[in-house]
């Protein structure tokens, strides 16, 4: 059976894009078939992945349009077990001649179900939003896994983000649960990061992660050399964080 995660959450800049990467990678390390879905018009993890998106014809814009299957659309990688659907910048206006279609909010989850891949994780790359193509994210999905960086405002404008959880659970997803909450840009050097981090777990109770991403410069130079991290510098705090992470999230989902 698929499990599929959507990594969400609606403030930019906290490691949202990094996380699907390179936890879609160490899944596949882990001999677990995943495919990462880019959902975000912005395109980060198709490029961090070193695809160039002028060759590309089939994305994720074509699957929601229903223009195209997901499998169409299914890219393999350099990486054994490990496939991506990109995405380009034009799904923003496919997200918009969407608005009034019918069953705009299911595409995805129709399109995954169709799928003859049987990946074991797809994970879903959404949106920096609480749009149309996030809500579409969060009905194809068993579970939310959420980043939040360990600085003042982490927490705020999560609020809304649970309240849309809660009314697709009470609407058309009623098994969506949060898998965890990823502490990221850690820096355990500032008073700051540790009061947040305590922060965010009486705030999500038993839900946040043993493992933290710590704020990690060869994490933040792989992007640029279109690979995950686990390639670019597989020695790094950064990686080992994220292959941690991998194993934490295959405990929760298989237990």
């Amino acid at each position: 059976m698929t499990t599929v995660i959507s990594v969400t959450n609606q403030k930019g800049g906290v490691g949202k894009t990094t996380t699907a990467i390179n936890l879609a990678y160490y899944l596949s390390k882990s001999g677990k078939k995943t495919l990462l879905i880019d959902f975000d018009p912005q395109g980060n993890a198709t490029s961090g992945f070193g695809i160039n998106k002028n060759d590309l014809i089939y994305t994720s814009s074509e699957i929601v349009s229903g223009s195209c299957t997901l499998d169409v659309a299914i890219l393999p990688t350099d990486y054994k077990n490990l496939y991506v659907v990109p995405t380009v910048p034009a799904l923003a206006n496919t997200e918009a001649e969407l608005s009034q279609a019918d069953k705009r909010f299911s595409r995805l989850k129709t399109a995954i179900a169709s799928s003859d891949y049987n990946f074991d994780y797809i994970i879903i790359d959404s949106p920096p939003s609480l749009s149309l193509l996030t809500v579409n994210g969060l009905i194809a999905s068993n579970y939310i896994l959420l980043p939040v960086q360990t600085e003042f405002y982490a927490l705020e404008g999560l609020g809304q983000l649970l309240e849309t959880v809660k009314l697709i659970r009470k609407g058309m997803n009623p098994e969506l649960d949060i898998i965890g909450v990823l502490p990221t840009m850690v820096d355990s050097r500032t008073v700051l990061s540790s009061q947040v981090h305590e922060e965010i777990k009486k705030h999500f109770p038993g839900k946040v992660f043993d493992t933290v991403i710590p704020r990690n410069i060869r994490v933040a130079e792989a992007p640029s050399h279109g690979v995950p991290i686990g390639v670019y510098d597989k020695f790094s705090k950064g990686a080992r964080a994220y292959k941690a992470l991998a194993k934490e999230v295959i405990k929760r989902v298989e237990k």
